[in-house]
């Protein structure tokens, strides 16, 4: 039998994926993963390569090393993106993925999507300069550039679906406890 593929999706795999975790909501819980380490001035770099997810310890095909830092303006050597670029990335791919899954899902053709975002942060927060002022993004513009057959009003329920549904556009636009703790490790000799 041939899947129904639709914007890439296997839309099959989609609704048994669905039906599954349905039937057992504990298959629905997952353990992302990071390892970062400090390299220099503002270079990290991190790892990224297994999780936990549907009952059971997994992994990626492939580890991903990411490079982030601060551009020269910034007091970095630009060997990457720094961190507030890549929450912007994530958000991107976040709401790509959720759009075209829900578009996928409801048989709506996606030719092509592309996204411009922008955020302002004002780094006297981040700096310690003004009380007033969060070190965090004050601001956060999303545009969608869609190319589809489908009318306005289907494209406006998926862009509202994929903000409701995406889980990083949940994690910014909600509080989210964050633990922090620290372990001092010896130095080495």
């Amino acid at each position: 039998m041939t899947p129904t593929i639709i914007n890439g999706v296997n839309v099959d795999r989609l609704v048994e994926t669905i039906e599954t975790i349905t039937k057992k909501p504990e298959l629905g819980m997952f353990e992302f993963r990071a390892k970062s380490r400090w390299i220099n001035g503002g270079h990290y770099v991190s790892e990224i390569e297994d999780f936990y997810g549907a009952g059971k310890e997994d992994a990626h095909k492939t580890r991903f090393t990411l490079h982030g830092d601060e551009p020269d303006i910034l007091l970095g050597d630009d060997h990457g993106p720094n961190p507030v670029e890549f929450v912007l990335h994530g958000l991107a791919g976040c709401l790509s993925t959720t759009f075209v899954y829900y578009a996928a899902a409801q048989g709506v053709k996606i030719e092509a999507i592309d996204y411009t975002l922008e955020g302002d942060l004002d780094v006297r927060g981040l700096l310690g300069i003004s009380k007033n002022v969060r070190p965090g993004f004050q601001n956060i513009r999303v545009t969608f550039h869609v190319q589809s057959d489908a009318p306005m009003e289907k494209l406006i329920e998926l862009v509202k679906l994929a903000q409701m549904r995406s889980p990083v556009f949940n994690t910014i636009s909600e509080p989210v406890p964050v633990q922090v703790e620290l372990e001092k490790t010896a130095i080495a000799v």
